[in-house]
């Protein structure tokens, strides 16, 4: 059975040594008890919790999966009991307002507390964290009274929540929805009518109700996504109060039956005259869904990390006890019948693959998680300028976290199962259920397709021209500046970035002058520019790693972690050697003319 370790160390020396996050903290209105001994505590506390309850239900939950019975759905053995657990440590309410039970910390110590939960079980951590969209929809567009009815028990877990968007007929085209909405002219309640698919957590017996965020069209809207409108629709009915009282008219039809994050139950909810109550205005729900669309996203991405680390820790203890063959330069383990396979150079690129991907994506989330904290303490302020400044900030890095880090981390799970051989194909072992598990992160909150359009298309070229890419790249301009000259593994990197930057900027404009010409080139280049951008992100914050690693030795005073701080630099030789190069293939993809793409006709793919 696979066993999972919380990454501590690591996690530290970002929040700490890397991107200066108690500082961070002060800064913010809702940080003055987010001191390092209060982190530290976190942060043991939910790791005792995700690697002595949660991840050795991980494998028997993938094994036994949901159960489903005339619209009842029960999690698999022990889901229940961990739940509870979860819920008596206050763990959903960590960044949520006092007011309402929470603990009023910042939105990121919320992310880093669900990489380490969904490392170690990702279909269990599905369920509470798909309440996060639904309390911060209710927190920022609620009514009083919706505020006083629902959030307490969403804060504290007792109630969990959904977001309904897709149906049957459309998926990211949410323009096609067709749910409906009709207004209850005696109490001002709406009756929504529809059907809703791949709705995560839509049913379980985790908790005594489960909040449903839903998109629904009032009869007489505009056409399209400008007539949708955003409501809330409990499963048990509520009164003035907030108490239970019956029943309400959504059930589940069925659950589908998944290749991955079999334990998370993923609900068709058929919605008959249910009771629901608009949240928000009319016709601007999807404003409202997309606003917290950014953190969802995030959240994505972490799935990314979480299932890049879980298969490196797999990876790296079969890799140190698995004999086989002896290495190329000699024997390094005599007294053994052969030696173990990390020292043959392919697995040892496997291993260290892993680790920066699961390592450089922490950093990369655990920086855009800085932004958060900032948006959610402007948006509680209601400093809507500064809000708005947050969310476009935010906005440009989300498509790249989602896109990139998931196909990474999609990567980082098939090459566990490759170290492990035959072994890693049994289930036994976990890692063919990472991989299974790891494929949907690429799909659901918008594929990689999507997140690339909204990058480039809407992000970089509608939305500024090109003037996110010109930012970031002032960034790594800075950073490079003061270590061009010198001779040390970060002076090379700083250079090699800088080159990139400049790359990244000289393609965006040809691509920008190409599709004034080429409609479709937008389209052809989207996901290589996506990887493109993450490739080169990610080299910034591994650059930032190594940097700090080596000043860290250089003073002395970390002298007792010299070995860490020195196989943070090695990796970062080994990102940039390695896999930093793959950014070349994409960047030339990326500018090719769209006629080997489009000069077939459709008829021609096959001849069968």
């Amino acid at each position: 059975m696979p066993v999972y370790k919380a990454p501590l160390r690591d996690i530290k020396f970002l929040m700490r040594d890397v991107l200066d996050y108690f500082p961070h903290y002060k800064s913010l209105a809702n940080g003055a008890d987010a001191t390092p001994d209060t982190v530290d505590a976190i942060l043991e506390g939910i790791a005792t919790l995700s690697e002595d309850v949660l991840a050795p239900l991980s494998l028997s939950g993938d094994k036994e999966g949901c159960h489903f019975n005339a619209g009842e759905v029960t999690t698999p053995k022990g889901f229940k009991e961990a739940y509870k657990y979860y819920v008596a440590g206050g763990w959903q309410g960590l960044s949520f307002p006092e007011e309402y039970g929470g603990q009023n910390l910042p939105t990121s110590i919320n992310l880093i507390k669900a990489e380490i939960t969904g490392s170690a079980n990702w279909s269990f951590s599905m369920y509470p964290g798909l309440s996060m969209g639904c309390i911060n929809t209710v927190l920022e567009y609620g009514s009083d009274l919706q505020k006083k009815q629902f959030m307490s028990p969403l804060v504290s877990g007792q109630w969990s929540g959904t977001m309904c968007l897709t149906e049957p007929q459309c998926g990211t085209d949410l323009a096609q929805v067709k749910t409906k909405a009709e207004l209850n002219q005696e109490d001002g309640s709406y009756r929504l009518t529809g059907t809703k698919i791949f709705i995560s957590a839509g049913e379980h017996d985790l908790t005594e109700n489960i909040i449903h965020i839903v998109l629904a069209r009032i009869p007489g809207a505009p056409e399209g996504t400008r007539g949708i409108s955003l409501f809330i629709v409990p499963k048990v009915n509520i009164d003035s109060d907030g108490k239970l009282t019956d029943r309400n008219s959504v059930n589940c039809g069925s659950i589908e039956h998944k290749m991955g994050i079999r334990a998370s139950s993923t609900a068709v909810l058929n919605f008959d005259a249910a009771t629901g109550y608009l949240i928000g205005k009319e016709n601007e729900g999807l404003q409202a869904m997309f606003t917290f669309m950014n953190t969802a996203r995030i959240g994505t991405a972490l799935q990314g990390i979480c299932h890049a680390e879980a298969a490196f820790q797999g990876s790296l203890a079969y890799a140190k006890e698995r004999l086989s063959m002896r290495a190329l330069s000699g024997k390094k383990q005599p007294e053994s019948v052969a030696d173990a396979i990390i020292w043959h150079p392919d697995v040892r690129k496997m291993l260290l693959t892993q680790r920066a991907i699961a390592e450089g994506g922490r950093a990369m989330i655990f920086h855009a998680a800085k932004i958060a904290d900032k948006m959610f303490n402007a948006t509680v302020a209601g400093d809507t300028k500064k809000q708005q400044a947050y969310d476009d900030e935010l906005g440009f890095y989300t498509p790249i976290l989602k896109g990139f880090i998931t196909e990474l981390g999609l990567e980082s799970a098939n090459l566990g199962m490759q170290v492990f051989g035959g072994h890693g194909y049994i289930h036994e072992h976990g890692m063919e259920q990472i991989a299974r598990d790891a494929r949907i992160a690429t799909l659901y909150e918008g594929t990689t397709g999507i997140q690339s359009l909204d990058l480039l298309g809407r992000k970089v070229l509608m939305s500024n021209k090109g003037q996110s890419i010109r930012d970031f790249s002032k960034v790594i301009f800075s950073f490079a500046k003061p270590h061009l000259l010198s001779r040390g593994p970060v002076g090379s990197m700083a250079r090699k970035l800088c080159k990139r930057a400049v790359e990244w900027n000289i393609m965006t404009l040809r691509i920008m002058l190409g599709a004034a010409k080429d409609r479709e080139l937008v389209g052809s280049a989207s996901v290589d520019y996506l990887m493109y951008s993450g490739y080169v992100m990610m080299g910034y914050f591994w650059a930032l790693q190594a940097e700090k690693s080596a000043a860290l030795i250089e003073s002395g005073t970390g002298e007792e972690s010299n070995d860490f701080y020195t196989s943070k630099i090695q990796t970062a030789e080994f990102y940039f050697d390695r896999l930093l190069p793959r950014a070349s293939a994409h960047k030339q993809s990326a500018v090719s003319s769209t006629k080997s793409l489009m000069q077939m006709d459709n008829e021609h793919f096959n001849f069968l």
